[in-house]
Formats: structure tokens, C-alpha cells, sequence
């Protein structure tokens, strides 16, 4: 099943519940990535860091997106539109043609304390080993 973020009416119910929260605060941004540029492990399954919520956002082209604990369900992510990361939740980013993405940080408000800059997800230190029992 092939589902288009964000302004899809055909999109799931618990894919169209996935929102920020209302008072998530900014962390960052990465660099824009293309094919070339991103990190070999966003194309594995990965997690964001506990506290953290991820907003990929594509710029140009399309992007598919994958959340592990559904793999028969394929996200695509036109430019101009966004996908909401929680945190923990296994996921990983597939290119489909030329492409130019970010993504984007945030955190809870009473979360002072988190990972150093990079180590929100472990898609950008290579990804993390999913196995059977996280699906």
C-alpha cells in the first residue's frame, strides 16, 4: 500500500494522527541530503532518540518512508510536504529518484537534557540493528 504524507485523504488513520506536539521545541536542522549526500544508515531501520520527534521534510522530488512495524506500508513524501517522526518508533528513508531532504529536531519542553547534536537518530551515526522482536 502506497500512501501520500500529510494531504492524503486516503492515509491512514494512525499515520494521520502522527503530528508534533503542540509544545515541542526546536532543536535542529541537518543538512539538506540528496542520494548522494545521506547517511548510509537512514536507509536502515533507525530510530529517533527518546524525547526527540523527527519532522522529515522534503525539498525536491519525492521520498518514500518506511515505518518498520508496518513495512507493507509505504509512505511517499512529495517536496513540499512533511513527515512526523516519534520517537523510538523504527523507520527508514528510501529514495526513489533525485531528491533533496532534511530533517528537523524537536524536543519536549521539560527535556533540558538530551542527545548531543547528531545523536538524535541512529540513522546518522549508521542506523540501528532492528531485529524481529522490535516489529
Amino acid at each position: 500500500m502506497t500512501l501520500v504524507a500529510e494531504s492524503d485523504p486516503a492515509r491512514s488513520i494512525v499515520e494521520a494522527m502522527l503530528t508534533l506536539p503542540d509544545d515541542a521545541v526546536f532543536a535542529r536542522v541537518t543538512d539538506d541530503w540528496t542520494p548522494e549526500t545521506a547517511p548510509a544508515g537512514l536507509a536502515r531501520a533507525h530510530r529517533v532518540a527518546a524525547g526527540v520527534w523527527g519532522r522529515l521534510v522534503v525539498r525536491e522530488g519525492s521520498v518514500d518512508f518506511i515505518f518498520e512495524d508496518e513495512p507493507h506500508e509505504t509512505i511517499t513524501v512529495p517536496a513540499g510536504e512533511a513527515q512526523v517522526i516519534p520517537p523510538q518508533r523504527p523507520h527508514r528513508v528510501v529514495f526513489t529518484g533525485p531528491a533533496t531532504f532534511a530533517v528537523e529536531f524537536y524536543r519536549a519542553p521539560n527535556q533540558a537534557d538530551g542527545p548531543d547534536e547528531g545523536q538524535e537518530s541512529t540513522g546518522l551515526t549508521g542506523g540501528d540493528p532492528v531485529g524481529d522482536d522490535a516489529r
